[in-house]
């Protein structure tokens, strides 16, 4: 019997990856679209995340992401991990971040955990990742009073937390023309303080907006980051003007605005559970027919839809997503992070 290595087990602290991320924001992008070529390709194992709820606190809740990417050509390990991550939406009015999370990576060969990451920030970045692929594989036609005019896109955000900020920041990765951003919150110092950082670290106009209808029928594209339970928005009106709706928090929307528009998912059977808008326009319409395509499927050659409807996009969130950032994440600290010593202590079969 051949012996191995007493295994070893890493921690990477929020700064940490903080750093790596913000530096690398295109690869980052580039990482996650390889994970849902894999996905497309079956080379994924993804089951459905786990929701451990409160009976006493029902917003509160907290999901297991398990997931696994086998290596295209055989001849290595793929990547195996678990994210586990809250939302605590109240945490907002306590001043702080509504997730926290943290990732597990795992050894392919012994199966021993082989680092934990702080994964709040890694989530947020895949998300914003998933945000910007969908957007530059729907938005090859742009509107035609956008053709006619300037060609510079009306971007609004719904929504000014940390997911917002994520998504503005890498914006430019979309290489799309973008005028004016708009930012609309329930709580207008927040949209001032995103809408003020759009423009002094982007270069963006941008500005607050305090009626949530201007903003949507202002826009062409719309990203929801809220922290809604249930769905709001009922007028299918607001919309009629087809613009890109990244559907980011999911529940948003109601079904009415769901069955007159194109919908794309990240995975079909993991958008349409949860109360998600999607689950809850497929128990009302009783079908499934309003899902148009996924972003895998688009990634790997697929039609996108027309522009004669709105298109929304609502990913429900792939736990592949978070493991390929993760190990994209280790492959480049580990060499000069230290193993915890002894993590691992007692390693005598008998």
């Amino acid at each position: 019997m051949n012996a191995l290595p007493i295994p070893q087990f890493r921690v990477f602290t929020g700064e940490q990856i903080d750093a790596a991320i913000g530096e690398n924001k295109s690869a980052i992008l580039d990482t996650v679209e390889a994970a849902y070529r894999a996905h497309n390709a079956g080379h994924t194992v993804n089951p459905e995340s786990q929701f451990l709820r409160f009976p006493d606190e029902q917003r509160n809740r907290i999901i297991a992401l398990p997931a696994h990417i086998r290596d295209r050509d055989g001849d290595g390990d793929g990547v195996t991990g678990i994210k586990w991550i809250s939302s605590f939406p109240e945490n907002v009015e306590r001043g702080m971040p509504r997730a926290s999370a943290v990732l597990i990576l795992n050894d392919a060969t012994t199966g021993y955990p082989m680092a934990c990451m702080e994964a709040s920030i890694i989530s947020a970045a895949r998300t914003a990742a998933s945000a910007m692929s969908a957007l530059r594989c729907l938005a090859n036609n742009v509107p035609a009073m956008r053709q006619a005019s300037s060609k510079n896109l009306r971007v609004a955000f719904i929504g000014a937390g940390v997911i917002a900020r994520h998504v503005a920041e890498c914006l430019p990765l979309a290489t799309l023309p973008i005028g004016e951003v708009t930012v609309h919150d329930l709580n207008n110092d927040y949209a001032v303080s995103l809408a003020t950082r759009i423009g002094q670290h982007l270069g963006y106009e941008a500005r607050p907006e305090a009626s949530l209808e201007d903003t949507i029928r202002a826009a062409d594209v719309i990203v929801f980051t809220t922290t809604a339970a249930s769905p709001y928005l009922e007028n299918p009106d607001w919309f009629s003007h087809c613009p890109i709706v990244l559907h980011l928090s999911l529940r948003d929307l109601a079904p009415a605005i769901i069955l007159e528009s194109y919908n794309v998912v990240d995975d079909i059977d993991h958008c349409l559970r949860a109360m998600t808008s999607l689950h809850l326009t497929e128990v009302e319409a009783g079908h499934r027919r309003f899902v148009t395509t996924s972003l895998p499927h688009l990634l790997c050659g697929g039609e996108p839809p027309a522009r004669d409807r709105p298109i929304v996009f609502s990913p429900f969130g792939l736990g592949i997503l978070d493991i390929a950032v993760g190990r994209w994440v280790y492959d480049r600290l580990a060499a000069q992070q230290a193993p915890v010593p002894r993590f691992f202590y007692d390693m005598q079969r008998a």
